[in-house]
């Protein structure tokens, strides 16, 4: 899964369903998040796109989307948000809700 920069925020974000992981590498629960979201993308495929984004590396994004708590993930569609979730999350719920965005 990739970990994109404040950089390449914007374009990757901009089309389509994206997911966007807020996470940090010290974080428990964001370590048992990542393989949830690892199969999440298998199935769901090229419908939606997962990235992460490092809280630590990437402070000025973390503020702009409010993310207090880790993991945070903030469901976007053509450059919108339209959802936010924090916390661990399971599989199946995680699914139905990017299936609402798709």
């Amino acid at each position: 899964m990739e970990v994109i920069k404040e950089k390449d925020f914007e374009n990757v974000t901009k089309e389509g369903t994206v997911v966007v992981d807020f996470f940090a590498t010290w974080c428990g629960p964001c370590r048992m998040m990542a393989p949830i979201l690892e199969e999440a993308q298998t199935q769901l495929g090229d419908k939606v796109k997962i990235v992460k984004v490092d809280v630590d590396e990437s402070e000025k994004l973390a503020r702009k989307f409010g993310v207090m708590s880790i993991p945070t993930l903030i469901f976007f569609k053509d450059g919108q948000v339209k959802d936010k979730h924090v916390g661990l999350m399971m599989k199946d719920e995680f699914v139905e809700m990017v299936e609402k965005y798709l």
